[in-house]
Formats: C-alpha cells, structure tokens, sequence
C-alpha cells in the first residue's frame, strides 16, 4: 500500500504486551495504532513484553505486516522478585513489574545504531525506557500515550480498600504520580483518552503537553446481528476476568443488581464474557442463569446473543472499550455513572447511566420490557459511535504529530 503521507518515518512503539491480538483494552489500542503506522506506510519497530506462550502468535501477525519486534519473556518468578526490588528501592512497584533487561539493552542498541525518527511510548509503565535512554533520545521527538494517571486508578484501590492493602495502594499511587510528573515534563506531547482525563492531568501535572487522542471501536468487525434474534432476558458483560475493575464491578452487580432482576425475570441470563476468570467468578457459573465463559475466540457471537449490556463499574477510568463494542453492536447499555465518564454520547438518549444498585436494576427492567425501546436506544448507540469512534478518525488526528 502506497502511505497517504509522502514522509516515511522510522517510529520505534513501545507496548506492555504484544500489541496483538486486539482482546483486551490495552491490545485494542496498540494493534491499532500500529496497524495504522504500517497502512500509512511507516517503518515500524515495536519492543514489547511476551507475557505468554501463546503471544509468539502476535509477534508473527505483526512482523508478517512488516513490523520488526522486539519482545522478550516475562516470567513469573522474575516479577515476583521485581515487585520486592521496588518495596526495598522505595519506587512504584508498577515500574519493576515491566522492567526487562533484555528489551532495555536491545531496545539501547536500535536508539544508538538506527537512531529513529520518532519513539512513541503506551502506558506509563513503558515511559520508563523513553527515561533510560534521556540521552539517546535528545534529539528523538516523544510521544506518550498515558491513556489515564495509573495514579489515580491506584488511590481508588486505596480507597476501595481496607489496610494492609489500602496501604500498599496509597503508596503506589503517590510514587506513580511523582514518576508521572517527571516522565509527562520529559516528553513532547501527552496523549490521554478523554477529555476529563485531560482535566485531571491538568490538575495533576500544571504546565505538561497533553491532548485528547480518545479509544476508538473496529466498527468493520462490531456490527450489529439481527435483532429478532437476540436471547429474550439476555445480559452480558465483556473484560478481562482477572482485572480488579472488572471483578469488583461483576460480584457487586450479582450480589446487589442480578437478585432484583431474577425476581421479576425468572428466566434471566447474564453472560460473563472474557478471558482469565478468577476463582470467585467462576463459582458463578451455572447459578441463578449465569454463566461464565473464559477466554473465547472472539466476543462478537456472543453479543449477538444478549439484548441488554451492563457495565457496572464501581472502579473506572479513561474511556471503557466494553461500552464501545457494545453500543457498535446497537445493544442498549446500562452503565454506571463512574463507567460512563469520557464517553461521547448522551445519557437517557444513547444509553442508560445509573447512580446506584436501585437505579441500574430498574433501566435494565425497563429495557427488558420494552424491546421498542431496546430497538431504538441500540440505534442510537450505533450512531453514536459512528459519529465519534471510528478508529479512521480518531487516528487521523496522530498526522499532525507525525
């Protein structure tokens, strides 16, 4: 493919995971904006972090588009002993966890013998290499892709929390924002998800580069099935099963939400779609017309089989991708207010945002019972997401960077 842009860069992306496949929210964003680069017809050298086996996967797809990889090994025992190094150094425990010494000394050798010429960073804890190699780099433009402030995830936790943990998590949150400040003034340009992100960055880091670069939804691979044949009473929930967000958020609404739901729907269902569930959620399975799936090839079959998505975050930042997919997929979506922040669309027209347990269940009773309403509101949400969250579009505002 000819690049629409007549300059070719050189770009060096450094990711947390192999940026493929695009399964999970960190995945979604780096497989695009890589496939971006290489259809813009840029070099394109990515240095992840294998986290499994089965990444090599990834590494393949990306390398048979052109992209050169980097990603060695984490293991285990390794991240285990990093977490123990940061307590004992005083840092974040955050940035050992992504620390390789493998990807730092390759990652050393492309800065000095191919200098490129753009290094692009995603999430904060990979920004830790832009710092290592300050001197390489001098002379490099920077990009930084934060998403959110993991600072301020972690102060939920603390506050979430009860000690000994609420204790722990404090202490990351305070460290992460100190090496956030320093990591945010080091860089040319900042990016973050929303705009109320942008306004906590603000707050959080005066004076630092920051513009809006929001998640984007594959609105190719997530369109809409036919609606008489969505499952009557049908919920469902799509995330990675072992992120403390996702979890929390799930046990809460079963606990709380799902039991006012069975009594008036007897016949309920409530898909638990996503991939490395913990213990406490697979104990859900087959109670009450829960089910729990695990990992799954691909999550868009098993929207079609839902007719209402819910999303009951209590613990959220940035721009949820599950909201996106959903609502490309013209399904209502019952979200919480905290789940809801960032997302460009209007509450009570495109979708239903709750304050409390009581308020959630009674949107998801009133969609139940009026698939006019349901029909209408999907819609509305696939609009919405036309309009605002094609990945073409969000992208293209990366050009002027470039």
């Amino acid at each position: 493919m000819l690049p629409n842009n007549p300059t070719v860069h050189d770009i060096v992306f450094l990711a947390q995971r192999v940026p493929y496949p695009p399964d999970r929210g960190d995945r979604i964003t780096t497989w695009n904006i890589c496939r971006h680069f290489l259809e813009e017809g840029h070099k394109l050298r990515i240095a992840c972090l294998l986290e499994r086996e089965e990444d090599a996967v990834g590494v393949k797809k990306l390398e048979s588009m052109g992209a050169e990889v980097m990603a060695p090994m984490l293991r285990p025992f390794a991240r285990s002993l990093s977490i123990l190094s940061g307590f004992w150094k005083g840092s974040a425990l955050t940035l050992p966890w992504f620390r390789h010494e493998t990807l730092q000394v390759g990652l050393r050798k492309w800065l000095t013998e191919r200098p490129p010429s753009l290094c692009f960073a995603y999430s904060s804890s990979m920004g830790q290499y832009l710092l290592e190699n300050a001197e390489a780099l001098r002379d490099t433009p920077k990009l930084m892709h934060f998403a959110e402030l993991d600072s301020d995830k972690w102060m939920q936790y603390a506050q979430a929390s009860l000690p000994p943990r609420s204790w722990v998590y404090a202490r990351e949150s305070r460290l992460l924002l100190k090496y956030e400040r320093e990591l945010a003034t080091s860089v040319d340009m900042s990016f973050v998800v929303s705009e109320v992100e942008k306004e906590l960055f603000c707050r959080q880091i005066p004076g630092a580069k920051v513009t809006v670069l929001p998640n984007g939804v594959d609105l190719n691979s997530f369109t809409p099935g036919p609606f008489a044949q969505r499952e009557p009473d049908c919920l469902i929930f799509t995330g990675v099963m072992n992120y403390r967000p996702n979890v929390d958020g799930v046990l809460h609404f079963v606990k709380n939400v799902w039991p006012g739901i069975r009594r008036r729907k007897i016949h309920a269902r409530f898909l638990i779609v996503g991939s490395e569930p913990l213990r406490a959620i697979q104990k859900l399975d087959g109670q009450d017309g829960i089910c729990v799936s695990g990992r799954v090839p691909s999550t868009i079959p098993w929207f079609h089989r839902a007719c209402v998505a819910v999303i009951p975050l209590r613990i959220a930042r940035g721009i949820q991708n599950k909201i996106l997919e959903a609502m490309a997929m013209a399904l209502p979506v019952v979200a919480s207010a905290k789940a809801f922040q960032g997302i460009h669309a209007q509450a009570g027209r495109d979708l239903f945002v709750s304050e409390d347990d009581a308020s959630m269940c009674a949107k998801i009773l009133q969609l139940l019972d009026d698939a006019e309403l349901r029909r209408a509101m999907g819609e509305r949400a696939r609009l919405a997401m036309e309009k605002n969250y094609a990945w073409t579009e969000v992208l293209s505002r990366l050009t002027p960077y470039l």
